[in-house]
């Protein structure tokens, strides 16, 4: 689903004065917290910029009326590749049709990410890319008030603020319980990072574990992590789950990060890979393609996400979704 944000206009600092009972010159000061104002009318100010959504325009005088050529990015990790994998995609399109990429972090932390799209608006970038749909309302509101594109990647499961691109984490996780399933795997466990926040490969885990349920099976042990996923995550998670959940005949991981960390504790234990333990990650990354057994994964459109993406930008394509697909690589773990 799309919301068509074609009439979005970007809220002014005329209209913040006047919702708030001011002049624009108090307005001024308040958001630059410089010069004199009484504390009634930086309370009336704050109220006004919240309601409306408004963010302040950094760029003056000639470079605000020729218009930005910036591209925002505010992505949840760079410690995973997946999103230097966007990045790379979208950055040869910018960079050929004259576009600057400039990027920020969340460590999927929502309200980081609410704070941090502020502070890309105040530079008014013609696009602003974010990973998924799950936003706090407050990113949301600013978003509709800059009147800039919204792209939101990897992800096609929700409603779309303008653009989309990417795949379907729900049909990624159902279809890898659907090929373990048919490789005959009855006890499937899970190891995994924090799953609220990582909202997409919650989807995953969802329907991975919906899938099971309807061919009359169940999950049968999971561990969840704290903190990043990683290598070193994923082999303390397998050790975990196995000294909890013994018998296990496969195990899905909810990253290839985290999959090629089971990899390691398997060799490191005797555990033979896949006649004793199956394991299936997710991604499709080259490192896990280039050990002795290439991991079953599912392989994502990252870098073609972020050239989509970009694409659709410039060409100031109207708002839809746009589904990439995925591949399912069968590998050598299961």
């Amino acid at each position: 689903m799309v919301i068509d944000f074609k009439q979005r206009t970007t809220v002014t600092l005329a209209e913040v004065a006047a919702a708030a009972g001011v002049g624009e010159s108090t307005v001024s000061r308040v958001l630059r917290n410089h010069g004199s104002f009484s504390p009634k009318a930086r309370e009336r100010v704050l109220d006004a910029v919240e309601r409306l959504g408004y963010v302040p325009n950094r760029i003056a005088g000639t470079l605000a009326s020729a218009g930005s050529r910036l591209v925002a990015f505010v992505i949840p990790s760079l410690t995973n590749i997946v999103f230097p994998d966007v990045l790379r995609g979208a950055g040869g399109v910018l960079e050929e049709n004259h576009y600057q990429a400039v990027f920020s972090v969340t460590d999927y932390d929502s309200e980081r990410e609410e704070t941090l799209v502020s502070a890309m608006l105040a530079w008014r970038p013609t696009a602003v890319m974010l990973a998924g749909f799950e936003h706090t309302e407050g990113t949301l509101k600013i978003l509709r008030a800059s009147g800039c594109r919204v792209v939101e990647l990897l992800d096609t499961d929700g409603t779309a603020a303008d653009l989309a691109v990417g795949f379907s984490n729900r049909q990624a996780g159902r279809a890898s319980a659907e090929f373990l399933l048919r490789r005959g795997y009855r006890r499937l466990g899970y190891v995994g990072h924090d799953l609220d926040l990582d909202t997409r490969a919650g989807k995953r885990f969802t329907c991975f574990c919906e899938a099971l349920n309807l061919a009359g099976s169940r999950l049968a042990g999971r561990e969840i992590r704290a903190g990043a996923s990683s290598v070193e995550s994923g082999r303390a998670g397998l050790k975990q789950l196995l000294e909890r959940a013994p018998g296990l005949d496969a195990v899905y991981f909810s990253n290839d990060d985290m999959a090629l960390g089971g990899y390691f504790h398997c060799l490191s234990n005797g555990i033979a890979v896949p006649a004793d333990l199956a394991l299936f990650g997710h991604n499709g990354l080259d490192i896990g393609q280039a050990i002795p057994q290439p991991l079953a994964s599912i392989r994502t459109p990252r870098v073609a996400t972020g050239k989509l993406a970009a694409e659709l930008v410039i060409n100031e394509a109207p708002p839809q979704v746009a589904d990439l697909g995925f591949e399912l690589i069968e590998g050598a773990t299961a």
